[in-house]
């Protein structure tokens, strides 16, 4: 009988105990209920398109190898390896991995060693002299082995240690948006360094055909086909060029500059060096069917919203345990002996232990006031990240309708670039055997000039299209996130 007592009672101890240990303060954390569609689908994304458009069902996780370009990829390589931002934002991981560290060392005990060895005089002319009987000098050797501990019995410690993971994972998720963010601006500036060239290269050709045309306007004058009116007006048109080209070369050059700021180059190589370029394709990349809509909620961005909203939820946890009582334990063990030699004997084995029970019972209110400032921190942080998300899917629908629209562009631009570069050379034609006049011509130059550096625009636009697409879906995907269709 008293076995099965005593065996009750240490059941009905480890429950307790149990009970206690299992206890935690404040709520746990839920992701907030929201709307969301089920899956992309394709009159999300601007109508029909080429056949050179393909649905793929996965795309690479370093989505600018879709370009084909193997500068862009050195650049995209170089740019994640030595960009500021990048290295400011992983160092910012060591830092809070750190204080992670520090968090969770609360919950584990903290034992230190201390040692004492003293030498002291007393005075016969105090006012409580020593008597003398005694020994005025006298020695003391003190040496203890220390431990302290507070029991997490509300879980304050486990809720501040979760708060710091999701601060980790938060930190982890910036450094990821960055990634994301420099990838997309290495590329576009990028396109627009590559449209540059191309631009610049359209005005030399029309440079060189407007000279060509003075040298021809010289001997015109010199039999008395023309007047000085003439061949001023097309001097006047080389000018023109000359100044756009100055005007695009100075565009480059800051182009240049920012793309290589993003890189992570030398103040040296800022100021000399030359950037090599490439050819990159032009790749149209729609959105598989049966992707999950909810697969954006991987974007990093909104990854380091939700993790802020974790620790924010976390914390009212801590400040809630403040309510209950708060228990420590202490203890040492050790030797005190006025020699030293006998420091380690028995007779002068010394120890120590105490239990601490700090139950808070006024405080005007401070405590309720902590908890409801949190609480009122974490619904902030809902709204927030409700928010982003919605900003989010707006950044897709956004991105998936601007490169329809790019796309169309282009093709509409083409065409007409396509169709006055015949026209120019059918005025010219028009123009040598005097049936049109010089106007004529030059009217129809300038429109075929412009078509050409529009559809020049329009191909970086396209290009840029794509890396904003890839931006706003947090990078490519996998095969096996798409559903199967139903």
């Amino acid at each position: 009988m008293s076995n099965a007592i005593s065996r009750l009672k240490t059941a009905a101890t480890l429950l307790v105990v149990g009970t206690l240990t299992a206890c935690s303060a404040g709520p746990d954390y839920k992701r907030p209920d929201m709307v969301l569609p089920e899956n992309w689908s394709s009159n999300q994304q601007g109508g029909p398109v080429s056949d050179a458009a393909v649905k793929a069902n996965s795309a690479p996780e370093q989505w600018w190898l879709i370009y084909g370009d193997n500068v862009l990829d050195q650049f995209e390589q170089e740019a994640l390896a030595h960009n500021a931002n990048i290295q400011v934002a992983a160092l910012h991981v060591l830092e809070v991995q750190a204080q992670l560290g520090i968090t969770e060392a609360d919950q584990y005990p903290t034992i230190s060693a201390q040692a004492i060895e003293s030498r002291s005089k007393s005075t016969l002319a105090g006012a409580f002299p020593r008597p003398s009987t005694l020994p005025r000098i006298q020695n003391l050797s003190h040496a203890t082995l220390n431990a302290s501990y507070e029991l997490d019995l509300w879980g304050k410690l486990r809720r501040a240690s979760e708060a710091a993971r999701a601060d980790l994972l938060s930190a982890e998720s910036a450094r990821d948006t960055v990634n994301l963010t420099l990838t997309a601006q290495v590329a576009q500036q990028y396109f627009s360094l590559v449209a540059l060239d191309a631009q610049e290269a359209v005005l030399k050709r029309l440079l060189a055909s407007r000279e060509d045309r003075i040298e021809l306007n010289k001997k015109q004058l010199a039999v008395g086909m023309i007047s000085e009116y003439d061949l001023h007006q097309a001097e006047a048109d080389v000018a023109s060029v000359q100044s756009q080209l100055v005007t695009l070369s100075e565009s480059r050059n800051k182009q240049e500059t920012a793309l290589t700021l993003l890189l992570g180059r030398s103040p040296r190589d800022v100021m000399g060096s030359e950037l090599q370029r490439g050819s990159p394709a032009n790749p149209v990349v729609t959105v598989p069917d049966g992707l999950p809509a909810d697969l954006l909620l991987r974007r990093p961005d909104l990854k380091d919203a939700e993790q802020r909203l974790v620790a924010l939820n976390a914390r009212i946890g801590v400040a809630r345990a403040q309510y209950f009582p708060s228990i420590s334990l202490t203890g040492y063990t050790g030797g005190e002996s006025v020699a030293f030699a006998d420091l380690f004997t028995g007779s002068a084995r010394i120890f120590q232990f105490a239990a601490n029970i700090t139950q808070p019972i006024f405080n005007a209110g401070r405590l309720g006031y902590m908890v409801d400032a949190a609480e009122a921190r974490r619904d902030q942080a809902v709204i927030q990240y409700k928010q982003a998300v919605a900003n989010a899917f707006g950044d897709v629908r956004n991105a998936l309708s601007a490169q329809d629209s790019a796309r169309q562009v282009l093709t509409f631009e083409t065409a007409r670039s396509e169709a006055l570069s015949q026209a120019y050379k059918q005025a010219e034609l028009r123009y040598e055997a005097g049936i049109a006049s010089r106007l004529e011509l030059l009217d129809v130059e300038r429109n075929a000039l412009q078509a050409q550096l529009n559809r020049l625009e329009a191909e970086r636009a396209q290009r840029s299209a794509v890396a904003d697409l890839f931006k706003a879906l947090g990078g490519g995907w996998k095969k096996q996130d798409v559903a199967k269709a139903p």
